[in-house]
């Protein structure tokens, strides 16, 4: 069976709530080799953030959780299900929480991705994401038994559009 096509316009996007939490936690393990569990979820809905689930043809599709600190925002997690890919929607969500940010009052926004996902590191560059750090052994092996992987750390101004004064890509 192949699912029906999904893309940015048709996708409803709104807060994650309690009853999200199983199909959130199944998405994110077909995912991610190292997942959230649905109570990590549950911290973050408790905690406050901003989490927003985006819903097409009565399934969710994409969610992200977005943790607002003094002057700065956070990207603790932005995903979309394998088969809904490359269609716009995670960039959709990720400008989605810049302006969410720089509502709140956030000057630039953060966000760590793993090194072997260059998908998702072409598309924080497009966003103007530039990167900042290393984080060395940072994320569990993919397989759960070989070595760990590093983490590319991320910045980049929360206004839209806007640039990090000082800022240049060093290409990490």
């Amino acid at each position: 069976m192949t699912a029906a096509p999904v893309s940015v316009i048709g996708t409803l996007w709104r807060p994650m709530q309690e009853s999200d939490l199983v199909a959130v936690a199944a998405l994110e393990a077909l995912a991610h080799p190292a997942p959230w569990t649905a109570g990590n979820f549950r911290d973050a809905l408790a905690a406050g953030y901003s989490n927003i689930v985006g819903e097409a043809g009565g399934a969710i599709v994409a969610y992200g959780v977005l943790m607002m600190g003094p002057g700065e925002a956070q990207i603790l997690n932005l995903t979309v299900a394998p088969a809904a890919r490359r269609r716009g929607l995670a960039r959709a969500l990720l400008r989605r929480f810049l302006d969410d940010a720089s509502r709140l009052g956030a000057e630039q926004c953060f966000l760590e991705v793993r090194l072997s996902n260059t998908g998702a590191i072409a598309l924080y560059r497009a966003e103007g994401f530039v990167p900042v750090a290393r984080r060395v052994g940072y994320y569990p092996a993919a397989d759960g038994a070989g070595a760990r992987e590093d983490a590319l750390v991320l910045r980049r101004g929360a206004r839209s559009g806007a640039a990090l004064q000082g800022s240049r890509d060093t290409s990490a």
